[in-house]
């Protein structure tokens, strides 16, 4: 008799906007469908239902003991460092018996730099499978969710980077919508600065949701201010062949152990100027509102705090 294959647990930060929530359990489904042979669940950390515990509490149900969990991220910060972990600990607590290995976020990966590609190709109005004939005037804006981690924030820097590299762009540069300068309306005056006449701004977001929306917001609203520049929007990477492929590449990767997540500059382990407080400090789970016996008020989550 053959064992059965570890269960797939997709961890997903989490969103107030509906369809942004309704986004993630669709790509939660078509794994399942594509993967008839795998369990496949998936949850929350905070903001929508289900919380990460009952998609733990399905599998279990399900007859499953092994799973591996890969967060649906694009970087590795306190979400994927800290709460997914020790939401994941709590879990093993509440079944005894189980085990898991836990996968490594999913940028910035060549598969989803190809997707962000075609997502600049589309704003650009170019025909489906071609590239723009000279992108040498177009500069790109990538903006991503922002951080309190400086790794996390770093990380979407190296998306640019690699973005840039090999593509023909006049530049990649980087905002943050959140929690990180510069914010987009600073990221698109650097742009300027910098010579900018044509300027795409990229959202480095997976689906829809309350921040990609507020990217496109600000950028209209600094497009409007500043009429001599030719600025457009990008879409978000979405529900892509590629994004569903990376996922199941990540969880090979957990079944293996080989797992290499770069901890070069994580603030939990590595003293960096300004964090010398963050190392070592012990991860507490992050409580999902929906979750069952969990004390209100949890904007300091015992390992770290953020504003959302």
């Amino acid at each position: 008799m053959t064992t059965p294959p570890p269960a797939l647990l997709i961890a997903g930060h989490g969103t107030r906007d509906e369809a942004g929530a309704e986004a993630f359990r669709d790509f939660v489904r078509e794994l399942g469908r594509r993967h008839p042979e795998l369990p496949v669940a998936g949850g929350f950390i905070e903001l929508s239902p289900p919380p990460l515990g009952e998609a733990v509490t399905e599998l279990v149900e399900r007859g499953v003991r092994r799973f591996a969990a890969v967060p649906l991220m694009l970087v590795s910060a306190g979400h994927a460092k800290g709460d997914i972990p020790a939401a994941l600990a709590r879990e093993k607590e509440r079944h005894p018996g189980i085990s898991y290995t836990y996968g490594r976020p999913l940028g910035p990966h060549p598969a989803l730099l190809n997707v962000l590609e075609r997502r600049l190709d589309e704003a650009l109005g170019s025909p489906a499978g071609r590239t723009p004939d000279d992108r040498s005037d177009v500069t790109v804006l990538l903006v991503g969710r922002g951080s309190t981690d400086p790794d996390a924030n770093a990380e979407v820097h190296k998306a640019a980077r690699l973005l840039w590299e090999g593509r023909g762009y006049a530049g990649v540069e980087t905002a943050f919508v959140s929690l990180a300068a510069p914010d987009v309306p600073s990221g698109l005056d650097r742009c300027v600065r910098l010579g900018a006449r044509r300027i795409v701004v990229l959202p480095y977001f997976l689906f829809t949701g309350i921040l990609p929306d507020r990217v496109r917001r600000q950028t209209e609203g600094w497009a409007a201010a500043h009429p001599e520049v030719e600025v457009r929007s990008a879409d978000v990477i979405g529900p892509e062949p590629e994004l569903l492929d990376l996922v199941m590449e990540r969880y090979e990767e957990a079944l293996k152990g080989d797992l290499r997540m770069n901890c070069d500059s994580c603030v939990y382990r590595i003293a960096l100027p300004g964090f010398e407080d963050k190392v070592g400090l012990a991860q507490q789970p992050h409580f999902h509102p929906d979750d069952d016996g969990h004390p209100h008020g949890h904007h300091h989550h015992g390992g770290h705090a953020h504003a959302h």
